[in-house]
C-alpha cells in the first residue's frame, strides 16, 4: 500500500477517525429493529446485521490479526464474516447471508465493541506498525463503503414491504411537497465543451486511495461536451412515455434482454397509479420529484436512454478530466436528505458532479497501464473484480461526505439497480 499522508499526531487523528466512523455506522442502524437487521432481500444485497459484522471483521483480521498475540473474539466470525478473502480462508455464501439468525444483533455489537476497544487500546499504546496504519486508514474508508451499502440495502428491504416503511424522514427545511407537476422546470440542459488534447488521470499519490484509482497516467481525449446537470426524472418519464422499454432499437441485445426478464417498465422503486408517479425513498413512498436526478437504473438503461436521447456515456476519463475542473461539493449521506435533490443552477456550468447520484460511465472496469494491486491479502480488495463491470463516478445521496474524490473508481455489474446510479450525458464535439 501506498504510504499514507499524516500529520504531526497520525495517532491521535486515526483515533479520532476510528471513532467517527465507527460510530456513524451504528447511528445508521439504529432506526432498524433487529428483524431488519436479520433480512436479505436479494443475494446482491447483505443484512445489516452482516454489515456490522464484517467491517468489524475487517479490522479484526487484518489489523488486530497482525499481532501474534490477538486472540479472536470467535474463532467461528472468521468464516462467517468473511467477504471474499480466499487467502484468508472460506467466507459463508453471500446470497445466505440472511440465514445467520446466530450470532444474534446483541452478540454482533457486542464484537464492535470488543474489536474497538482493542483497536484503541493498540493505537493508544503506540503497539501498531507501518503496515497496521495503513491498514487501518484502508478500514476507515471500507466501512464508509459499507455504509453507503447498509443504506442502499436497507431501501431494498424496506421497499419490499407493501405498508411503505419510513427508515427517516426528510429533515426539516426540505419541501417535500415540490414534487410533480408543482415543481420549478430545471433550466434547459447546455452543454459544456472540453477540448482535445492529452490529459493525465488517476489518483497522484498524495493522500489516501484506494489501488484501483492509479497509477497516474495520461490519455489522449478527443473534443468532447458534458451536459450540465444529470438525467432528471421528468427527462426519464419522456423515455418511458416513449415505449424506451419496448424499443430494441435503443438497446444492447444483452440489456433489452435482461429488462425484458425483470420486466423492467420504468426505475427501480417508481410507481404509477392512475397517472401519478410515485417513488419509494427511505422517507416512505412519495410523489415523483420530477426535476430531480433520476435514480436507480442500470447500466443498460443509462446506456439506451442515452441513445434515445441522441447522445452517449462519458469515458471514465472524460468524466474525470471534467470534474477536476468543478468544486468537490454535493448532498451526500451526512446532510440527511439520503434521496437525489433538484440541481442548483448557481455557480459552476456543471452540477452535481459530485453526490445526488453516482453516474455510470461508457467504461468497462479494467486496470490502468502498470497497475498492481495492493501486497498480501488486501491485494483482494479490488483488481480481482476487473471483468464484467462497469465503471461509476461522483458519489451519491448516501455516500459519507469526504469519501470521493475525482478519481474515485466505483464499478457494478451493467444490471444493477439498487444503488443510487444515474446518468449525465456525454456528446462528441
Amino acid at each position: 500500500m501506498r504510504p499514507l499522508d499524516r500529520d504531526a499526531d497520525p495517532t491521535r487523528e486515526l483515533l479520532r477517525r476510528f471513532r467517527a466512523v465507527r460510530a456513524r455506522t451504528r447511528d445508521l442502524a439504529r432506526p432498524l429493529s433487529a428483524e431488519d437487521c436479520q433480512v436479505q432481500s436479494m443475494p446482491s444485497a447483505s443484512p445489516v446485521k452482516w454489515h456490522l459484522a464484517h467491517t468489524t471483521w475487517f479490522f479484526e483480521t487484518f489489523v488486530l490479526g497482525r499481532d501474534p498475540s490477538y486472540r479472536p473474539f470467535r474463532a467461528e466470525f472468521r468464516h462467517l464474516f468473511n467477504s471474499y478473502y480466499v487467502a484468508i480462508g472460506p467466507a459463508w455464501s453471500r446470497p445466505h447471508r440472511g440465514l445467520l439468525t446466530r450470532p444474534s444483533l446483541a452478540e454482533v455489537l457486542e464484537y464492535r465493541g470488543h474489536v474497538e476497544a482493542k483497536v484503541e487500546e493498540v493505537l493508544a499504546a503506540g503497539r501498531l506498525g507501518g503496515d497496521a496504519l495503513e491498514r487501518l486508514e484502508l478500514g476507515l474508508h471500507h466501512e464508509q463503503q459499507h455504509q453507503e451499502l447498509l443504506l442502499t440495502d436497507v431501501k431494498h428491504l424496506l421497499a419490499q414491504n407493501p405498508t411503505h416503511p419510513v427508515y427517516a424522514a426528510r429533515p426539516s427545511g426540505v419541501d417535500a411537497s415540490a414534487v410533480g407537476a408543482a415543481a420549478r422546470p430545471v433550466p434547459f440542459v447546455a452543454r459544456v465543451r472540453f477540448e482535445a488534447g492529452q490529459v493525465e488521470v488517476g489518483h497522484g499519490g498524495v493522500g489516501f486511495a484506494f489501488d484501483n484509482e492509479g497509477p497516474r497516467h495520461p490519455v489522449t481525449l478527443g473534443a468532447f461536451e458534458l451536459a450540465s446537470r444529470p438525467v432528471t426524472n421528468r427527462d426519464w418519464l419522456e423515455f418511458v412515455r416513449a415505449d424506451g422499454y419496448g424499443r430494441p432499437e435503443w438497446w444492447l441485445s444483452d440489456g433489452f434482454e435482461c429488462a425484458r426478464a425483470q420486466g423492467w417498465r420504468a426505475p427501480l422503486y417508481w410507481s404509477e397509479h392512475e397517472g401519478a408517479w410515485s417513488e419509494f425513498t427511505l422517507a416512505g413512498r412519495l410523489a415523483l420529484e420530477l426535476d430531480a436526478p433520476v435514480a436507480h437504473v442500470s447500466w443498460y438503461e443509462a446506456d439506451a436512454f442515452a441513445r434515445f436521447a441522441g447522445a452517449r456515456l462519458p469515458t471514465e476519463f472524460e468524466w474525470e478530466h471534467a470534474a477536476a475542473s468543478v468544486p468537490l461539493e454535493g448532498r451526500f449521506a451526512d446532510d440527511g436528505v439520503l434521496h437525489p435533490r433538484p440541481a442548483d443552477v448557481a455557480g459552476s456550468p456543471l452540477v452535481q458532479m459530485f453526490g445526488d447520484v453516482w453516474e455510470w460511465t461508457a467504461s468497462d472496469y479494467a486496470p490502468y497501464p502498470r497497475f498492481r494491486p495492493w501486497s498480501g491479502e488486501i491485494g483482494e480488495y479490488n483488481g480481482k473484480f476487473m471483468s464484467g463491470q462497469r465503471v461509476l463516478r461522483g458519489g451519491s445521496c448516501a455516500t459519507p461526505r469526504g469519501h470521493v474524490r475525482a478519481t474515485y473508481r466505483n464499478f457494478f455489474p451493467p444490471d444493477a439497480r439498487w444503488q443510487f446510479s444515474g446518468v449525465r450525458l456525454a456528446f462528441d464535439a
